[in-house]
């Protein structure tokens, strides 16, 4: 099946007023890419392109090159050595797979653009810092691209607000990356829940790793060979180069490119706690207050520490901190118990028991809840065995994912509302209907954030 584009490469990139590079198309065609020997037929294989090829990547490589349903075609980053070494790994790898000898069947890109522009590319897997995340994802949308999109979801509020519209605008099938809904532990502890086996779900507990201060915007460095540096940027403001901006610890703990490990790894556990609460018709939390420390100097500035106290409209409240101070407020309630080698995790407190669950592992109190676990009851959520190959699975079929866009514009939202809480040091309150931050201007002024041009056109709808 191939994704609906009717958009030229020229009036794409016309559109978003930048130039870009000539397309290179592979000189070999493999046999299996022809449908011989039980091989799935090309017009039943969806074509996927990398857009970027760091670490997180790797959790797509051998998903999508053992899965018959789909064909990696392409890899892009801005760094050379790194889309390189992604076009080599996964052409050695799908050459293993398919028994082709120097298979050369993937092409390698600078330019997220010209991937969109080229009309053999169906969906897009995108695992980009996360200030490039809905950008990126809009500009695929338009293009006729389905797309599954590392966690967090936007750069602030304004961003996830706007992605939810092009997905539905454009009718595109979006995966989230949060995987632990693809764990069978995540499904049936929530479900466990669901069903009532602990009762009325009076409180949730939620932690994750803390943030990390430091870094340095000195010595200011020469760009490497090969590394697109403006295109790095992109939608971010200009800045000198040096080595903990472009380091992973800088993507996740400069403000310019996130909002720090609140969302960046809390969107795991909070994602659990949306499957949840999705089920229940509780949204997200109304209010938000709390406390949480920034750094006071260095170049990483988002927040280290939290504990917020969020309250559902329905009364339920939802603790959200990080591991430092979960383990503070954890240990002192003689009802709970604290492991230390859980560093992130969520806690249902009801009024019957507890259920305990990370992304590996899920625990219950009374412990005979576990024996039930493997049917709790009529109440079920959707199951996946595989959060890539569901992906694939449902841009066949046009069916949602396991971790569909509107669970992440919610869980997304939730983290935002709280860092905001943090940085402005007051009590915010979410207006679910309006989808804005009640009676506070400059709390409001905080959900959206300015993008360097030309690359702020890409969030036109």
């Amino acid at each position: 099946m191939k994704a609906k584009n009717n958009i030229t490469r020229r009036g794409f990139l016309k559109n978003i007023g930048v130039a870009t590079s000539v397309l290179a198309f592979p000189s070999i065609i493999p046999a299996s890419v022809l449908g011989k020997n039980g091989a799935v037929a090309p017009s039943e294989r969806i074509q996927v392109a990398y857009i970027s090829c760091g670490g997180i990547s790797v959790t797509g490589d051998r998903p999508f090159t053992e899965n018959p349903h789909c064909q990696v075609v392409a890899a892009c980053d801005p760094i050379r050595d790194r889309r390189v070494a992604k076009q080599t790994l996964i052409n050695k790898m799908i050459g293993k797979e398919k028994s082709i000898e120097n298979y050369k069947g993937v092409r390698e890109y600078n330019d997220f653009r010209d991937v969109l522009a080229s009309p053999d590319v169906d969906a897009v897997y995108v695992s980009t810092g996360d200030y490039w995340h809905v950008p990126i994802s809009i500009a695929a949308a338009k293009a006729g691209k389905d797309m599954h999109t590392e966690k967090p979801l936007g750069l602030c509020i304004g961003q996830c607000l706007a992605m939810g519209r092009a997905v539905e605008k454009y009718n595109r099938v979006f995966q989230y990356g949060t995987e632990a809904r693809s764990f069978i532990h995540t499904r049936m502890a929530i479900e466990l829940v669901l069903n009532g086996h602990i009762g009325e779900v009076k409180e949730v507990y939620v932690w994750a790793p803390p943030g990390q201060s430091g870094g340095s915007a000195t010595p200011v460095l020469p760009v490497p060979e090969g590394f697109d540096y403006d295109l790095w940027l992109g939608p971010a403001p200009e800045a000198p180069f040096c080595k903990d901006r472009w380091s992973q610890s800088g993507i996740y703990y400069i403000y310019d490119y996130a909002i720090g490990y609140i969302a960046g790894w809390g969107a795991h556990p909070i994602d659990m706690v949306q499957w949840w609460a999705d089920k229940t018709g509780q949204g997200i939390p109304l209010e938000y207050e709390g406390t949480g420390t920034l750094p006071d100097s260095g170049l990483f500035n988002t927040i280290v520490h939290w504990d917020m106290t969020c309250r559902y409209r329905s009364g339920v409240t939802l603790h959200f901190m990080d591991q430092v101070s979960a383990k503070a407020k954890i240990s002192k309630d003689e009802k709970l118990t604290w492991d230390d080698k859980w560093e992130h995790g969520v806690i249902f407190v009801g009024t019957k028991g507890e259920v305990y669950l990370k992304r590996m592992a899920f625990k219950t109190n009374p412990m005979t809840l576990m024996k039930v676990a493997k049917n709790p009851g009529d109440i079920r959520l959707p199951a996946s065995s595989d959060h890539n190959a569901n992906w694939i699975h449902c841009i066949k079929t046009r069916e949602q994912p396991v971790s569909d866009i509107y669970s992440a514009v919610k869980s997304d939202i939730l983290c935002h509302l709280c860092d905001i809480s943090v940085r402005t040091g007051r009590k915010i309150r979410w207006d679910p209907v309006k989808e804005t931050i009640v009676n506070d201007p400059k709390a409001v002024k905080m959900m959206s954030r300015p993008m360097r041009a030309p690359y702020d056109k890409l969030m036109l709808l």
